[in-house]
């Protein structure tokens, strides 16, 4: 069984590009604010992804530029630069 191989959100930057994508059509709330739930729900729920697999894709959407977490993590931000495409 080739488990792993047929993961779509296995690699990271897969993870963070649909995170993005994700984010980009839900409507913000104040600021531009995106509760983080909102990505995670349908992330781990309709698209079948794991937590580690969240977790990693956040992590590289930051480290790009691509979205910006809030410190207290409930919430993430579009980055004004538009370099996830």
């Amino acid at each position: 069984m080739k488990l792993t191989n047929d993961r779509p959100y296995s690699e990271p930057e897969a993870a963070a590009r649909k995170l993005v994508e994700l984010a980009a059509s839900i409507e913000p709330v104040q600021d531009g604010r995106i509760h983080i739930e909102k990505l995670n729900a349908p992330f781990l729920y309709k698209l079948k992804a794991t937590g580690p697999e969240f977790g990693a894709g956040i992590k590289i959407a930051i480290e790009r530029g691509w979205l910006e977490l809030h410190e207290s993590g409930t919430y993430v931000r579009l980055s004004k630069a538009d370099g996830h495409g």
